[in-house]
């Protein structure tokens, strides 16, 4: 077996199943689950509609390109949302199997393994590594990426008194030299922060200078507060800054969050015909192909945005209701877009999520368990992750549970 599989860590929600093994149900109070991302909404019925209607489809071998007709929906929902020129959509625009297996394979296609390493998988020397640099807390499939495409993983940290905005300068020069994919998130996972244009003018200034791929993970970029003021998104930045080009620029989006679609697995990438192109083969034998059906079903959802603004709705209602209850008590504030409260926990993150299990029968995920010790800290620590995808009384009825043990044990 592949000797980099050993490098893996335990996934988050492993993790949790083993820290709450012990913690027998709660003999009262209904469990409320608020600890993984995953849409509870409604699926649009239109969905599932074209869905159906595509049946037929499945005698045939779908595309690796995917359908024109997909690519196309999704160029012009990109340049709606992003007031783009119009995108090239046999050579910028490609249909995915959701964002999460594409995040993955980039880095397995971007990714130059070192000189000094053997097919057998021999770590070269840790100054002739690759670096994939990520923010820190941060999706872990960015980490498993870097890893079993035999880079050095280098995490950013995120913190609040940055307004969780990755600081640039703080990486070492010899980090940036080595450096061959910047994976980045806006809205953020889990602290819903926004980047905004001088961000992405410094970030593209150091990709052009050191050579490396931006990959811009914007599958929380539908889910935010006011319709008048969507979030900047990488592509709308680059256009500002005069990159009309997308150079050494992929942005990766999703239906599964802005049309509660997780399981449809669809998904896009936009970015630089170059890089696009080289992706595109990589995956023609990578064998992800997405179903015709799901492609019609895709084309729908794309094509309709009132769904989309009820969905938000939906979410701002709930954060309008919990952060009543939760704030005075807490300190948590809204965040600038998604469906998470970054929450501050009054002792160790993971104490407060199984006493809060075992007390009260609410389930949030331990913030240590989405970062890494980097740079003297782990900026996960004495926070928990509170996701708002329940039903809106379960939401509320855990805020007020959340809130009354956080003041139980803060004394």
């Amino acid at each position: 077996m592949n000797p980099r599989l050993d490098t893996l860590q335990t996934y988050p929600f492993q993790k949790l199943s083993t820290l709450i093994a012990s913690i027998a149900e709660h003999s009262s109070l209904p469990r409320v689950n608020l600890s993984i991302g995953e849409p509870r909404h409604a699926t649009p019925a239109l969905i599932g509609e074209a869905l159906m209607a595509g049946l037929g489809s499945l005698s045939n071998y779908p595309s690796t390109q995917g359908p024109a007709s997909l690519r196309q929906a999704i160029a012009d929902w990109a340049q709606r949302r992003y007031g783009l020129p119009a995108l090239d959509i046999g050579s910028q625009v490609l249909p995915v199997n959701g964002s999460r297996e594409a995040l993955f394979a980039i880095a397995q296609a971007v990714v130059t393994p070192p000189a000094g390493e053997s097919a057998a998988g021999d770590a070269a020397a840790d100054t002739a590594r690759p670096v994939v640099i990520s923010p820190n807390p941060f999706y872990q499939i960015y980490e498993g990426a870097a890893l079993l495409a035999g880079a050095e993983p280098y995490y950013l940290n995120t913190v609040a008194a940055s307004g969780y905005v990755p600081d640039l300068a703080s990486v070492p020069a010899e980090v940036w030299a080595r450096t061959q994919l910047f994976y980045i998130c806006s809205p953020g996972n889990p602290t819903g922060a926004v980047l905004g244009l001088d961000f992405w003018r410094e970030l593209f200034q150091l990709a052009d200078r050191h050579g490396f791929v931006v990959v811009s993970d914007e599958c929380y970029s539908e889910i935010f507060f006011d319709e008048a003021h969507p979030p900047l998104g990488a592509l709308q930045a680059a256009q500002a800054l005069g990159r009309s080009d997308y150079r050494g620029l992929m942005v990766f989006g999703s239906l599964s969050k802005r049309s509660n679609a997780p399981g449809l697995r669809s998904g896009y990438v936009i970015g630089e015909s170059a890089l696009i192109k080289k992706f595109l083969l990589y995956r023609t034998y990578h064998g992800c192909a997405m179903s015709e059906a799901v492609a019609a079903a895709s084309v729908a959802a794309w094509h309709d945005e009132a769904h989309v603004r009820e969905n938000r709705a939906l979410y701002r209602a709930k954060f309008d209701a919990l952060l009543p209850i939760l704030g005075p008590v807490t300190g948590v504030a809204r965040p600038d877009a998604g469906f998470y409260l970054w929450l501050p926990t009054p002792v160790a993150d993971e104490t407060f999520v199984k006493t809060l299990l075992a007390e009260e029968n609410v389930l949030l995920l331990p913030g240590s368990y989405l970062a890494r010790e980097a740079h003297g800290l782990n900026p996960g620590a004495n926070h928990a992750r509170i996701a708002l995808v329940a039903p809106f009384d379960d939401c509320v009825e855990g805020a007020k549970r959340i809130a009354r043990h956080w003041q139980r044990l803060a004394g």
